[in-house]
């Protein structure tokens, strides 16, 4: 019987076509980690060691380079979440995969987490939700005042106040039309008795059996004229000065005085709120809304405080200073209307001049803002 020559383990592997090592005997984790590398992975200097059933043979292929990417040498053994993040890291870096998943970045090149990622569009849909949050509260709340089943927070001395200074400046807005209609009108019979005056001054020169008589009209009307000018610009500086204390400074504490009332009704809005809240049932799931209504509810209120000593500042400031300006300006007017029909001309420039007033010479252009200096 003939003996059988000894054959090598190596040479009974056979290999596919492809190139790939195809051992029955290769041990089951080595054929599932070549499975599970992705197809990319470049596979230059891996080992694969084959046992056999006795245990006493092993074999040894090495593997030809994949055509692919370079990639470092792998250990013998990998935890899936190793290998993905070998495969993920740039070269370079030390990478390490905490126990939840998320990528941390110990040296080399930055790594931008997912969770911190700043979205603008959620921060800008974050404040439109806000907003339509604070708008809704505000909408109910002003609802429910109309048809008395809210309740506001009212301070009596500070509406009182509000409410006289709003009818006074509707008084005052009417003084100014009824002046400012005055002073078109006056500015018209003013320019009638120029034109009169200067037809007055025609004839006197081509009638000489009227010379005289013409001639008083021609200068009584050219006086009146220009007393009329002297007054006209007086009534223009009574409305000029009226006009800037209601178009302007009462205007301007009216519109802290509407910030106060916003502030007034997200106040009493946000209180009803924490006020319903407390009324309910305190819980695990109502403890937090409690906590963050009590938040908002501070918050508010002191913005509402806060306008409301603004409010009060401002109102005595504007009683203040109304009273001297319209103080000062009634009596130019009084003074002014007083000497122009009492035809006391000396009086009514006198007038002008205690309240630096420049009357416009007629057919002169207004200065240049070089000669006001």
């Amino acid at each position: 019987m003939a003996q059988e020559s000894p054959k090598n383990s190596a040479a009974e592997i056979p290999v596919t076509s492809n190139g790939e090592v195809d051992d029955p005997h290769e041990h089951g984790f080595s054929r599932d980690l070549k499975r599970s590398l992705p197809s990319g992975l470049g596979l230059s200097e891996t080992q694969i060691t084959s046992h056999g059933f006795d245990g006493t043979k092993e074999g040894v292929t090495e593997a030809g380079a994949f055509q692919g990417s370079p990639a470092p040498p792998l250990p013998s053994v990998l935890s899936p979440s190793r290998v993905a993040a070998s495969h993920l890291a740039p070269q370079g870096s030390d990478l390490t995969v905490p126990a939840g998943g998320q990528r941390t970045q110990t040296k080399g090149g930055p790594v931008i987490l997912a969770d911190e990622i700043k979205n603008p569009a959620m921060e800008k849909l974050e404040l439109v939700r806000k907003w339509s949050l604070n708008t809704y509260k505000c909408t109910r709340q002003i609802l429910s005042e109309k048809l008395g089943r809210g309740s506001r927070t009212v301070d009596l001395e500070l509406e009182a106040q509000i409410d006289i200074l709003r009818d006074n400046k509707k008084k005052y807005e009417n003084i100014l039309r009824l002046a400012q209609t005055l002073s078109t009108q006056l500015f018209q019979m003013v320019h009638t008795q120029r034109q009169l005056g200067d037809a007055f001054a025609d004839l006197s020169l081509k009638s000489l059996e009227l010379h005289e008589e013409f001639g008083y009209n021609a200068d009584t009307q050219k006086l009146l004229a220009k007393n009329g000018e002297t007054l006209l610009g007086a009534i223009n500086f009574f409305i000029a000065s009226v006009n800037t204390l209601v178009n302007k400074t009462i205007e301007d504490t009216l519109v802290t005085v509407k910030q106060y009332e916003s502030a007034r009704i997200e106040y009493d809005a946000y209180r009803t709120d924490l006020e319903e809240l407390n009324l309910g049932p305190r819980d695990a799931s109502t403890l937090p809304k409690i906590e963050q209504s009590q938040q908002l509810f501070q918050v508010h209120k002191e913005k509402y405080d806060k306008m409301r000593s603004d409010v009060s500042i401002k109102l005595k400031f504007l009683e203040e200073n109304k009273v001297k300006v319209l103080h000062n300006q009634l009596v130019l007017f009084h003074n002014a209307i007083a000497a122009y029909f009492a035809g006391n001309q000396k009086q009514l420039e006198q007038t002008l001049k205690q309240f630096h007033i420049k009357l416009k010479s007629p057919g002169v252009d207004a200065p240049s803002w070089l000669e006001e200096q």
